[in-house]
């Protein structure tokens, strides 16, 4: 795997860790569907002078009108795809974490480092071993990481769980378009799309008001811009040609930097569960990287 699509990985980990405290204070002042449904079109439409400017600077000599077509074809239908699932993942998350911890929450989301690699197999993805062994060390970093309560399974638990599969879908839907179409486009169509479908569900089930979004201003932004915009698009971006389980793995990381963004900048604290999740999850990356010169 190249250290450049390593590094956007694991930047776009660090991105939607730190984007957790956003989402905590945005939360105060807006509804789950009205906050994610804003923030997807912030993202959107800060990716359009992006798109603008990287057209300007890579135009590309005449290409074959069929093979632009199909690439067209390609762009619309990924874009549409991971638009649909990010927001049925995103919804289905935020339904399950009103009746669940968000520890537990946290930790069967992340479940999707185990989904992918299984979903890879009917796929005829080659996995190797030690990639195995890697999501077994994050699984029990995972756990050390959310788990301090007692586990039993609930109706938030099932919700969260399904968002883990989707997000699974969603990983294997980009790693299965990324090499074929221009990554920034794709993820400013579904930004759009994921923002428009959250826009009747946000006025069904809650009631958005101009001064609500004004007050999340700057969490709005950080999660739009830098959440959704930036970090989607790495995501698109690093995922091209790398297998879609260590990728996971690698994205797996937003638990750790989500739990010291909270000590940083929040000022709470790290237990030594939390701590010896962290350690036991980078070693788990550390070892999903060390047999893959030719996979990636």
């Amino acid at each position: 795997m190249k250290l450049k699509n390593g590094g956007m990985l694991l930047l776009t980990a660090f991105i939607w860790g730190t984007a957790f405290v956003a989402q905590s204070v945005g939360m105060d002042h807006l509804g789950p569907f009205s906050f994610n449904g804003i923030r997807c079109l912030i993202g959107a439409v800060a990716l359009l002078p992006c798109i603008w400017f990287l057209n300007r600077m890579n135009k590309d000599p005449e290409t074959d009108g069929s093979e632009k077509e199909k690439s067209g074809k390609d762009l619309i239908t990924g874009g549409v795809a991971c638009g649909v699932l990010l927001f049925t993942a995103s919804s289905l998350q935020q339904a399950g974490i009103q009746y669940t911890t968000a520890g537990k929450a946290g930790f069967i989301t992340a479940f999707y480092i185990v989904i992918v690699p299984v979903l890879g197999i009917f796929l005829h993805k080659k996995i190797q071993w030690k990639v195995w062994m890697a999501v077994l060390l994050a699984l029990v970093g995972l756990y050390f990481l959310c788990i301090t309560e007692s586990f039993s399974v609930g109706k938030g638990d099932v919700l969260v769980f399904l968002c883990a599969l989707v997000f699974s879908v969603h990983i294997l839907v980009i790693d299965h378009f990324s090499p074929k179409v221009d990554g920034v486009k794709m993820s400013c169509i579904q930004f759009f799309v994921s923002g428009i479908l959250s826009l009747p569900v946000m006025f069904v089930l809650e009631t958005p008001r101009l001064v609500s979004v004004t007050a999340a201003w700057m969490p709005l932004l950080y999660a739009g811009v830098l959440s959704c915009g930036v970090a989607y698009t790495l995501q698109i971006l690093g995922q091209k040609n790398v297998n879609p389980a260590v990728a996971s793995l690698i994205l797996s990381l937003e638990s750790c930097f989500s739990v010291l963004a909270g000590w940083i900048i929040l000022g709470e604290r790290l237990s030594f569960r939390e701590s010896l999740g962290c350690i036991l999850m980078f070693l788990a990356i550390i070892l999903a990287q060390l047999p893959d010169k030719n996979n990636g």
